[in-house]
């Protein structure tokens, strides 16, 4: 899908203190081995009594709606995605986020597509903006949030390959003016993949607390075992290399015109095998050096790369840069950014 009129006003994100690898190594928390795979540096955790989810992301949008030089009071959406558990049951985080953020009561929904929500809730806004929004609502609010913490959830070996971070971040959209210009936006989806993320897992009653540690790797391995590897493999290279095509094509850009790609934050043996070898990209030309230091922001990788890269000047104006997403169920997105102009933000 080519965007004609849709530009970023503005990016925020909240990060609580990165903890090495070193030191959770050293406390036993994580194998050595892993660790030097994985070539992650540190992670941000919250502590124990620290925020909770909607409090960063409520932090986040300040950020963003500040930069953005806006109160909220032109902002006719809010979307806020999460991968894990909000903190409360049978309770809507985004109207939190809203009361907590935003003037007025424009609608507020949230976005649960897992890894690739930030970019869901981006693909969703665009959609709405570019309807031909109200009179003086003419923005929409991202914001993406998640804190992954026991008893339910284990950063370092919950999902192998990936670790795992807390953290809030924020994107304020435009339909008339911004710092850069999204000029595609592209989603792909493949629901027979959805069994990688289940497969072994019956369908149960509620419960108030989760059965054990979440074991993606399990269920990976069973759906592989039944799927098939190369099944596997293919439909999932498929997926991404469509998506990352069409964005591209839309955008009216090859490959060598993009100057950074941002990329989920895997570990780098998965962010190899994934993406850099079968796009044929070298690190250096993606956001690896911030990701490394973070880990995966459940949703909000994007948007807290993409904030990385502007401030620290890795992109300057005129230059392109493409936003990649994946999330279980499967669904890949692809976005192009156009730098149009220096946003003149402090860290």
């Amino acid at each position: 899908m080519r965007c004609d009129q849709l530009y970023i006003a503005g990016l925020g994100s909240w990060l609580p203190p990165a903890v090495p690898v070193a030191e959770a190594v050293a406390r036993g928390e994580w194998e050595a081995a892993a660790a030097s795979q994985s070539g992650m540096r540190s992670v941000t955790v919250c502590a124990d009594d620290g925020e909770a989810p909607a409090e960063m992301a409520v932090r986040a949008a300040g950020r963003a709606l500040d930069r953005a030089r806006t109160d909220g009071s032109e902002v006719g959406l809010l979307l806020h995605a999460s991968l894990y558990d909000q903190g409360n049951d049978l309770w809507g985080t985004a109207s939190y986020v809203q009361r907590r953020a935003l003037r007025g009561c424009c609608p507020a929904l949230e976005v649960r597509q897992v890894s690739n929500g930030g970019m869901a809730a981006l693909f969703l806004a665009s959609a709405v903006l570019s309807s031909g929004p109200a009179p003086g609502r003419g923005q929409a609010l991202i914001t993406t949030a998640d804190r992954f913490c026991p008893p339910g959830f284990d950063r370092w070996h919950s999902d192998p390959g990936t670790v795992y971070a807390d953290g809030g971040t924020a994107m304020v959209l435009s339909a008339r003016e911004g710092f850069a210009r999204v000029r595609s936006l592209v989603m792909v989806s493949d629901p027979e993949l959805e069994g990688m993320h289940r497969a072994g897992a019956p369908f149960g009653v509620a419960r108030t607390a989760p059965p054990g540690v979440l074991d993606l790797e399990g269920h990976k391995k069973r759906y592989v075992a039944g799927a098939g590897m190369s099944f596997s493999v293919a439909r999932v290279t498929a997926g991404q290399r469509d998506a990352v095509k069409e964005a591209l094509a839309d955008a009216g850009e090859s490959s060598a015109d993009i100057s950074r790609w941002v990329l989920p934050h895997f570990g780098r043996r998965r962010l190899e095998t994934n993406c850099l070898r079968p796009l044929g990209i070298d690190a250096d030309r993606t956001a690896w050096e911030f990701s490394s230091r973070v880990g995966h922001l459940g949703a909000g990788d994007q948007i807290a790369a993409l904030e990385h890269l502007v401030l620290s000047g890795a992109l300057g104006v005129g230059e392109r840069c493409v936003l990649m997403g994946v999330g279980a169920g499967f669904t890949w997105s692809c976005a192009v950014i156009e730098m149009i102009q220096a946003p003149g933000w402090t860290v």
